[in-house]
């Protein structure tokens, strides 16, 4: 009898260690972007596949992608990309990459989280995007 008592409890510790390790494990790059005066925040998950990542439209110049992509480890790593929108498409303007994982950062969390602030013009109109990223647990 206690033997299928404790069938019961074993299962839901193990599911709870499951369920509890990967919600430890989830991780999320957010990116804190300002344009025109309104600050927003795109949050990116990892993605098998970065050709499946859209980019996002910020006010009617610009584009804004991230890419979190955690494997294969080879390819892991975090990418940004900012586009000039056209009238025939879009305009590469700005990309930046970063590895992944990330490295180690001892002592204050910094200011502008692992990308630092970085600032990308639109070359026809001068519309300008600024955005800095943070890993999220």
């Amino acid at each position: 009898m206690a033997f299928l008592l404790s069938k019961p409890a074993a299962l839901i510790r193990t599911l709870s260690l499951l369920v509890f390790s990967g919600a430890a494990c989830a991780q999320e790059v957010a990116c804190h972007y300002d344009y025109g005066g309104e600050p927003k925040v795109l949050v990116a998950r990892p993605v098998a596949s970065p050709y499946t990542v859209p980019a996002i439209a910020v006010g009617s110049h610009l584009k804004f992608r991230v890419v979190f992509q955690k494997e294969p480890r080879d390819l892991a790593s975090i990418k940004i990309y900012a586009y000039a929108a056209e009238d025939d498409g879009a305009t590469l303007i700005h990309q930046a990459t970063y590895p992944y994982p990330l490295p180690k950062v001892r002592g204050a969390k910094p200011r502008y989280g692992f990308t630092g602030l970085h600032s990308a013009f639109e070359p026809a109109l001068g519309a300008e995007l600024q955005y800095w990223c943070e890993m999220r647990p």
